[in-house]
């Protein structure tokens, strides 16, 4: 339990308590749903028969939700708090009061059996989701069912995650409020791209991590930190004038000169740096702009905290710290995919194109090659937060 008090991004967390409750009844796979706007968010899943231990799979990011009803075991355990444990879900006894929701089953080809189900509750009496396990095994992987002692390990647990999942939801909740702020001054800010980025910039990472044979739990740490600090990378826009933000045209070369002290101003936000999540969102916001080919901005800057900042060289290569070179080519794509008021979207292949040709300009090779191997999660991120992104323009329309 002490690990959770550790992870800051809600979305590690969940990967965390999925991990460790699966770890101590032995389970195959399982799945968490949050409470989201009144209905289960599908918010984290684990397969190992399906994705392996520790790769990235696009049903992270499914965008599915489920009513808080009789109609699937996770909306009747919400809807009474009451656990569940069965034998068979295609064996379900006459008359009993739920259903099981075989959709994934369906689209996976996967063959869901012993299910474990149960609320989580924070000290309040408040539900804020429901973990499921799934499939127990035998130490030699043979199919095996759930037992009371299983019930009452994962009731017990689930007691204990559900407040680390209430903060963590509180975390993300704030930084969203940041990104607002900024979306009063800068219209093209949103909660959804600042979200898409985030987890852009973290399945990159992971892929990327992964082939330079970082270990698992360092990869764990430094994506959990990311994610958050990701989003962050355009807050030192608050600092820019309105009359440049929301210029329709092309700006002139003082205005752009404005314009790039965003990045500068983006990194002294995180000036009393008490964390490696500061240290982190300060090298993302003041470098996410240099270029692996030397011709970014801002460059290189003895002191960001003089009151003149001239603009140096740019930074380039691996001088640019690996975080800022992920976001870097996350940002990008998003907002050439994205329809903005001043363009409208690039089509997929225009854009895959375009970041090919980048690969040793604009973008480090490395990040370019894991961004194009997990080109699928990256589409159902995409996909996930499309709905956000439209409603965000829906709103701000009004």
């Amino acid at each position: 339990m002490e690990r959770f008090s550790h992870l800051k991004d809600v979305h590690a967390l969940l990967d965390e308590v999925l991990l460790q409750a699966r770890r101590l009844t032995r389970a195959d796979a399982g799945s968490i749903y949050l409470i989201q706007n009144k209905v289960l968010d599908f918010s984290y899943i684990h397969n190992d028969t399906l994705f392996g231990a520790s790769g990235v799979n696009r049903y992270l990011y499914a965008n599915h939700t489920l009513p808080v009803d009789q109609h699937s075991l996770a909306g009747y355990v919400a809807l009474t708090g009451k656990p569940l444990i069965i034998d068979d879900v295609y064996q379900l006894p006459g008359g009993t009061p739920f259903t099981f929701n075989d959709a994934f089953d369906q689209s996976s080809g996967y063959r869901t059996r012993s299910v474990l189900a149960a609320p989580l509750v924070t000290g309040n009496q408040k539900t804020v989701g429901v973990i499921e396990i799934i499939n127990p095994l035998t130490e030699d992987r043979q199919a095996s069912i759930f037992t009371s002692g299983d019930l009452l390990l994962l009731y017990y647990f689930a007691d204990h995650a559900a407040a680390a999942i209430e903060r963590a939801m509180l975390t993300q909740e704030i930084i969203l409020r940041m990104i607002k702020m900024c979306e009063l001054r800068d219209p093209r800010e949103t909660g959804a791209h600042a979200n898409r980025v985030g987890a852009y910039a973290a399945e990159v990472f992971h892929q990327w991590a992964l082939k330079k044979g970082i270990a698992d739990d360092d990869i764990k740490r430094d994506k959990d930190l990311l994610r958050i600090a990701a989003m962050l990378h355009d807050l030192g826009k608050v600092a820019i004038s309105d009359l440049i933000l929301r210029k329709p045209d092309r700006l002139d070369s003082e205005e752009f000169r404005i314009m790039q002290s965003h990045t500068i101003q983006g990194a002294r936000l995180f000036q009393n740096q008490e964390s490696a999540l500061d240290v982190l969102g300060a090298e993302i916001a003041l470098n996410h702009h240099e270029k692996w080919d030397g011709t970014g901005y801002p460059g290189k800057i003895d002191d960001i905290y003089q009151d003149q900042f001239p603009v140096g060289a740019g930074k380039q290569g691996e001088e640019i710290p690996i975080a800022a070179r992920i976001v870097a080519l996350a940002d990008v794509y998003d907002a050439l995919v994205t329809r903005r008021a001043y363009k409208s979207p690039w089509s997929e292949t225009m854009t895959l194109n375009y970041i090919k040709d980048q690969s040793g300009k604009h973008f480090d090779p490395e990040v370019v090659e894991a961004f194009l191997a997990i080109y699928e999660v990256i589409d159902a991120i995409r996909a996930k937060y499309q709905q956000q992104d439209s409603s965000s323009r829906l709103t701000a329309s009004l």
